[in-house]
C-alpha cells in the first residue's frame, strides 16, 4: 500500500510517500499506530540524529568532493535548520519484519552529499537505532 502524507521536518512541511510492504502484518499495524501517535517527537529526534550523523561524516565527503563541489554538496553547517537545504524526505516505510515483537519504521531521504545511496533513519520500537545509507531500511 502507498499513499502520500504531509510531515514537518526542519521547519518545513514536506509531502512524502507512505509505504507498507506486502500485506498488513500485525507488527506493521502496531508500528504504524505507535509511530503516528508520537510522530512529531520522533521526527524531531530524527532531525537531531541526522545532524549528528552529518557532522560525523562531513569532512570525509568534503575531501572526496574536492573544492569545486564541497561547499555546494556538503557545506559546513552548524545547526539542523541548515540541513533543510541539503536533504529531502521522500518516503516513510513500514517494512515486513521477521520478529513480530519489533516495531520497525524507515525514513528515507535524498541528500546532496550522497545522491547515489541516499540517507535513511531506522527506527525500532520508536527509537532511532541507525542513520546511514538507505539500504539500512530497504
Amino acid at each position: 500500500m502507498e499513499k502520500n502524507i504531509l510531515i514537518t521536518m526542519f521547519g518545513h512541511e514536506k509531502l512524502l510517500a507512505l509505504s507498507i510492504d506486502a500485506e498488513f502484518e500485525d507488527a506493521q499495524i502496531i508500528a504504524y499506530k505507535f509511530f503516528f501517535r508520537n510522530m512529531n517527537e520522533l521526527l524531531m529526534n530524527a532531525e537531531d540524529e541526522i545532524l549528528k550523523y552529518y557532522l560525523e561524516v562531513i569532512e570525509e565527503y568534503r575531501e572526496r568532493l574536492g573544492e569545486k563541489f564541497a561547499d555546494k554538496m556538503a557545506p559546513v553547517i552548524s545547526n539542523k535548520e541548515e540541513l533543510s537545504k541539503l536533504i529531502e524526505p521522500k518516503r516513510l516505510l513500514f517494512p515486513m519484519v521477521f520478529d513480530e515483537r519489533v516495531r520497525q519504521v524507515g525514513l528515507l531521504l535524498e541528500s546532496t552529499w550522497e545522491p547515489e545511496h541516499g540517507l535513511a533513519v531506522k527506527f525500532e520500537d520508536e527509537k532511532i537505532v541507525e542513520v546511514g545509507y538507505q539500504d539500512i531500511v530497504l
